[in-house]
């Protein structure tokens, strides 16, 4: 059959992969290429265990305090209020523990195993290199402060995932980059680190090419409808068929999801990174710095620090807040470390209201699938859902209960 996945991020990738391996011709098409957006300047964490959302209870009492102090890792556009809002409302809807307990047993179907995932994925592609198991380590300035964080870590052992608490002077003698920076250290089992995710997946990119794959550099401006049906993309490059389209537009798939009919509310969860380039020293494993929830991770060549969510759409320009925090922390954090430059860089998140990913078919005859809406997760379940897509329209059903991530829940046909 012949298939066209829109996107080139590391779910487009991967399902453009998976479906080639199944003996499918398949088209990437993409308005800028290979990892040119949040597969390029993600915290590389393999995070199976990131199964409790952002919308936790309470977090609609917590969320106005944080927009207004310049030390919490929550932004806001103000000029952008007006068009969040019905997003917002719906979104801080979802922060009940019923939901809660709901993301967690459906995203632990899709993450629990993600390093292997991901091996499987980059078997025999020359991507493997990039690819290492280790511990996703959280780091606690105060025992309080780790005490706070009980309702997360309840949720994650229920769901059958496995930590190590340790003090930070145990934890010092096996990674001192952090000095006393945390009295209390979490060790996350069974999580992994891509050590450059941009190059990861272009190398995975490059595979698919090599391998007899098509690779599109074109504008997605339209869809043409057959009744509830996709029949063709309108591009940059002229018309484009296929028997089958997957679309994994990330944070731009809000648009043509809700021509598709699936009327998923998605925002974009704007991220930032800064990386010290060459710096003197490195810790030896990503470390999620609880009090301004970003990650630190050692990559090639540099330091990443990544995180902050901040609302503002689309299309405005980075703001300079974020960038001026996440320095202020890294300071604080590792204040002894040399380096020879910094880089800056912002992306975008795709978030629907529930932060449940979108993965399956839009229409009744699978003319085409969503495969989107992974917000802090893409790179950690990327792989998964190359494989379930590739599975689908293969016509074998994937060992995993894909209704919480029906794209059938959001048409009003259905």
């Amino acid at each position: 059959m012949q298939i066209i996945v829109a996107g080139a991020g590391i779910v487009g990738v991967s399902c453009a992969i998976w479906l080639q391996r199944a003996g499918h011709d398949v088209t990437i098409v993409d308005r800028a290429g290979p990892a040119r957006g949040t597969s390029h300047g993600n915290a590389g964490v393999l995070a199976a265990g990131a199964i409790v959302p952002v919308t936790v209870p309470g977090l609609w009492r917590k969320a106005p305090g944080m927009v207004l102090r310049p030390d919490a890792p929550l932004f806001l556009r103000w000029s952008y209020l007006p068009k969040l809002l019905p997003f917002l409302a719906r979104y801080l809807g979802y922060a009940t523990d019923a939901h809660v307990d709901h993301y967690g047993a459906a995203m632990s179907q899709l993450l629990h195993d993600s390093v292997e995932q991901h091996r499987a994925l980059a078997a025999g592609t020359g991507a493997e290199r990039f690819i290492s198991p280790e511990d996703f380590c959280f780091g606690y300035a105060t025992r309080a402060a780790f005490e706070a964080d009980a309702y997360g870590w309840q949720k994650r052992k229920d769901n059958g995932y496995a930590f190590d608490v340790v003090e930070g002077a145990t934890f010092r003698d096996y990674d001192p980059a952090f000095g006393d920076a945390f009295e209390v250290v979490v060790r996350c089992k069974n999580h992994g680190r891509i050590s450059d995710p941009g190059k990861y997946v272009q190398a995975l990119a490059d595979h698919f090419v090599a391998q007899g794959g098509t690779l599109t550099i074109a504008q997605i401006d339209d869809v043409e409808m057959d009744g509830p049906a996709i029949a063709a993309l309108h591009t940059s490059q002229g018309e484009m068929r296929a028997d089958h389209i997957v679309f994994a537009l990330g944070p731009w798939s809000k648009p043509i999801a809700h021509k598709l009919g699936v009327k998923v509310p998605l925002e974009s969860e704007r991220g930032y990174h800064i990386e010290l380039i060459n710096p003197s020293f490195m810790p030896k494993a990503p470390m999620m710095v609880a009090s301004g929830k970003f990650v630190v991770t050692p990559m090639e060549g540099r330091l990443r620090a990544a995180g902050v969510v901040e609302f503002g759409g689309l299309e405005a320009g980075p703001s300079r807040a974020p960038f001026a925090l996440l320095r202020r922390q890294l300071k604080q954090l590792l204040p002894d470390i040399e380096y020879d430059d910094v880089v800056e860089w912002m992306g975008h998140r795709p978030a629907p209201a529930d932060s449940l990913p979108v993965i399956g078919p839009n229409d009744a005859a699978g003319r085409s699938y969503s495969a989107f809406g992974h917000q802090h997760v893409g790179l950690t379940g990327g792989p998964k859902t190359g494989r379930i897509i590739a599975d689908l329209i293969g016509g074998t059903t994937p060992n995993i209960d894909l209704a919480p991530f029906a794209p059938a829940k959001y048409r009003s046909d259905a």
